[in-house]
């Protein structure tokens, strides 16, 4: 959680945050992509651990988990693969996923075991806010674990006031009523509602994710937000890829979305 606190204080905006599936596009490309995200200067790297049934995930994240399951990626596998992590890693790194196979693995051995290889959040979207507080709160907290909830455009005002006063990290503000991948957020109706969470006044830093797949996108949601979550673009950016194309491919990845504009 020291590691998400420190990213919002010494950057204070154009946060890039880069999800990619665990075990796509190959099932040990977890590691290498960790050090070829870091390297081409993302600000923090979100992991999704795959699921059959996932219900936020448009058709490219969910056939991004449908390789990696296929390719025999578990829960067990990747905390395997992240171990040692923070021997090299030194950026905030999240979990993304879903309830069922978290509780499948034991939510108190999960926990245990995202604090052991240095995980810094989870984000669960089906994890509903009165659970947590009631039943994963002190759990959560007992293994340094930053919850990260989500937030629509039809979300209510109290229930952002809520997640703004159980928020340890940042706001997940979810750019359409879509799933992801699916929509360009640099749109009007985007643009007022990121401006009406931004008039709140939350104490919890916020981040766009959902339909942000280029540089306009990006310093739409950096206007209003500390930055934004770049997914269903990456995965595509990695289908076909092999292990030695990462860094290339990441150094190029990144700087479309934070490399300075060039005069024309």
């Amino acid at each position: 959680m020291n590691r998400l606190k420190e990213v919002f204080l010494k950057k204070q905006g154009n946060l890039l945050n880069v999800y990619f599936t665990a075990g796509y596009p190959t099932l040990n490309s977890t590691r290498p992509l960790l050090d070829a995200l870091q390297h081409a200067g993302a600000d923090m790297i979100e992991i999704g651990m795959p699921f059959s049934d996932p219900l936020a995930d448009g058709p490219i994240i969910q056939a991004s988990s449908t390789r990696a399951l296929n390719n025999g990626m578990t829960i067990a596998l990747l905390f395997e693969q992240l171990a040692g992590m923070r021997e090299h890693i030194q950026l905030p790194v999240l979990l993304m996923g879903y309830l069922n196979p978290v509780m499948q693995y034991g939510i108190e051995r999960f926990c245990a075991d995202c604090e052991k290889v240095g995980i810094d959040g989870l984000i669960l979207p089906d994890l509903p806010l009165d659970e947590y507080e009631r039943e994963f709160k002190t759990l959560f907290e007992k293994h340094h674990l930053a919850a990260v909830f989500l937030v629509t455009p039809q979300t209510p005002e109290a229930r952002i006031r809520k997640i703004d006063e159980l928020s340890t990290a940042f706001i997940y503000l979810v750019s359409s009523a879509s799933t992801t991948g699916t929509k360009d957020a640099a749109q009007s109706q985007t643009q007022a509602y990121l401006q009406r969470v931004a008039s709140m006044g939350l104490k919890s830093p916020t981040m766009v994710g959902f339909g942000i797949k280029d540089k306009a996108g990006f310093e739409l949601a950096c206007r209003y937000t500390q930055g934004a979550i770049v997914g269903s673009a990456f995965i595509e950016a990695l289908d076909g890829a092999q292990e030695k194309d990462f860094p290339a491919l990441c150094k190029s990845f990144v700087a479309r979305f934070k490399s300075p504009v060039s005069a024309t």
